[in-house]
C-alpha cells in the first residue's frame, strides 16, 4: 500500500463522497420543492423512507461495533480499526441520515397531517426516543474513542436491540394507525 492509498486517506474519500451525495440530494430535493409542491410529497416521503432505512442500518450497526470493541485490548489493532469504523459510521451515515429523516418527516406530518392524529404523536413521540438513543450512541462513540468504555460487551448487546424494539413500534403506528 503507498502513501497515497493509505486507510485514511481513502476513508476521508468515502467521508468526501458521503457528504457530496447528501448534498445533491439536498439541492434536489430543495428544487423539486421550490419547482412545485403538488408533486412533491411523494417524493418526500420517498426521501424519508430512505433516510429512516439509512439511519436504522446505522443504529443497528454500532452498537455491534460496540459489543466486539468492548472486549478488544485498549491500544491493539483491532481497537483503533473499530474507532474508525465506529467514527465514519456515525458521521457518514448516522448523523445525515437522522437530520434528513428528521427534516423530511417533519414536512410530511405537516403537510400530509397537520400535526392531527393521536398514531402521529405517537410516532414523533417515539422517533424523539430514538433520537435519545442515537445522542447515548454518539456519546459512547467518543467515549471509546477516548479508551474510556466502562461498559460491558454484554451491556451493548441489550442497547442493540433498543433501535429494533423503537423501530417495529413506529412502524406499527405508521401503518396501522391504531389510535
Amino acid at each position: 500500500m503507498n502513501a497515497t492509498n493509505t486507510p485514511q486517506s481513502s476513508g476521508g474519500k468515502a467521508m468526501q463522497r458521503a457528504v457530496i451525495a447528501i448534498v445533491i440530494l439536498l439541492v434536489l430535493t430543495g428544487l423539486l420543492f421550490w419547482l412545485g409542491t403538488d408533486g412533491f410529497y411523494p417524493w418526500a416521503k420517498a426521501i424519508h423512507i430512505i433516510a429512516v432505512i439509512s439511519w436504522m442500518a446505522g443504529m443497528l450497526y454500532l452498537p455491534r461495533l460496540f459489543v466486539y470493541h468492548a472486549d478488544a485490548e485498549k491500544g491493539s489493532v483491532q481497537s483503533e480499526t473499530f474507532k474508525v469504523m465506529e467514527r465514519r459510521l456515525l458521521r457518514a451515515i448516522i448523523n445525515p441520515a437522522m437530520i434528513v429523516t428528521w427534516v423530511f418527516g417533519l414536512w410530511l406530518a405537516w403537510k400530509g397531517f397537520a400535526f392531527q392524529g393521536g398514531w402521529l404523536h405517537g410516532k414523533i413521540a417515539l422517533v424523539v426516543l430514538m433520537s435519545g438513543v442515537h445522542g447515548y450512541l454518539s456519546a459512547s462513540v467518543r467515549r471509546f474513542a477516548e479508551d474510556r468504555n466502562t461498559k460491558p460487551a454484554r451491556h451493548w448487546r441489550i442497547v442493540n436491540e433498543i433501535p429494533t424494539v423503537l423501530m417495529v413500534l413506529i412502524v406499527i403506528l405508521v401503518v396501522v394507525k391504531p389510535f
